[in-house]
């Protein structure tokens, strides 16, 4: 059975991309390597972690021994998500994104081509690209513009990637998506905030005037085109990932009050954060024409199943909302895995 190493597999796409690799890649064995970082919650993947081909390694992309010992145990492919994302934690502190996205991306590429990892899987963002105007699309030859530090770092990230299928020939792959929505996205981001801060009656916060547009894309989606990727894309190329479904921030807000029946007035415009882009936009023809994917959801039907989604899960939301999800690693794994 081939080896699959998903790192950051318990983040928010990680999780859901394991849970489709696990039905969609039968001849492969899914090790789902965490940090177990804030954001990482193994209560997403609670309901495949008895699977036969799965295996989760608490190890952290940022120490090379660790890494060696993961892939000592066979790597014929990688999916790399591990990543800090948060674009406000960046303003506040660079220096774990670059630790992480910049320093860890190269610990994983040097081990993967030790051991002869003969795919390699890059995820990336269409943030690396700067911000649009009101008119025209990200491609893939658009060249790169970060403007915080998080997407800054995913920009030096992909740049190694790219220097290791031009120097050393190594089988990597990029890909570039727009915002994802959908089940298990921790609730610091958009959408999943506004949900549940709407369920408990509390202030929607939006920055500035709520007209910054994102093109969204359902997390399932997402994983179904990363998928083509890794098994049909073309070593040292690049796939844009976009949902074709742009909507302002604050379309979005008032979306999910009126399927949840909440009143408007729970909206409360606060200060804009530093260098916030105004607008992402995705081309994704190539991905489309190449490889035969296209999203199968738009985006109102999405949303509307994404709100239900948290509405019918309030447990594992308030659990992360609260803190308590760091404990399940804890009570879980620590005696199974020997402390």
């Amino acid at each position: 059975m081939k080896r699959l190493i998903v790192t950051g597999g318990a983040g928010f796409i990680g999780s859901n991309f394991i849970r489709m690799a696990l039905d969609e890649l039968p001849g492969w064995k899914i090790v789902n390597l965490d940090a177990l970082t804030y954001a990482g919650n193994l209560e997403n993947l609670s309901d495949v972690e008895d699977r036969e081909n799965y295996e989760f390694v608490k190890a952290d992309i940022t120490n090379p021994e660790e890494l060696d010992r993961v892939f000592a145990g066979g790597a014929d492919g990688v999916v790399h998500f591990a990543a800090e994302s948060h674009v406000d934690r960046s303003v506040l502190d660079p220096s774990a994104f670059v630790r992480t996205n910049v320093v860890g991306t190269q610990n994983l590429l040097n081990a993967a081509r030790k051991h002869g990892t003969e795919r390699f899987l890059h995820v990336s963002t269409d943030e690396v690209y700067g911000s649009l105007g009101p008119e025209g699309y990200f491609t893939e030859e658009t060249p790169l513009a970060p403007n915080s530090p998080y997407s800054a770092s995913k920009a030096g990230s992909d740049l190694l990637v790219r220097a290791a299928w031009h120097t050393h020939g190594f089988p990597a792959v990029i890909t570039r998506c727009s915002n994802n929505y959908g089940p298990y996205q921790f609730p610091e981001k958009l959408i999943p905030l506004m949900i549940t801060n709407a369920l408990e009656d509390k202030p929607l916060p939006v920055y500035g005037d709520g007209a910054n547009i994102r093109d969204w894309i359902h997390v399932e989606d997402h994983c179904r085109a990363l998928l083509l990727v890794f098994l049909s894309g073309e070593p040292g190329e690049v796939y844009n990932i976009g949902g074709n479904a742009e909507r302002t921030n604050i379309h979005v807000v008032e979306e999910i009050l009126r399927i949840l029946g909440k009143p408007r007035d729970l909206i409360t415009f606060v200060k804009d954060r530093p260098g916030h882009d105004r607008r992402y936009a995705i081309d994704s023809t190539k991905i489309r024409e190449k490889l035969g994917w296209k999203p199968s959801r738009d985006f109102e039907e999405g949303l509307e199943e994404t709100v239900r989604w948290y509405v019918d899960h309030p447990s594992w939301w308030k659990r992360v909302k609260s803190g308590e999800y760091l404990e399940y690693y804890e009570k879980q794994y620590r005696d199974r895995l020997g402390g």
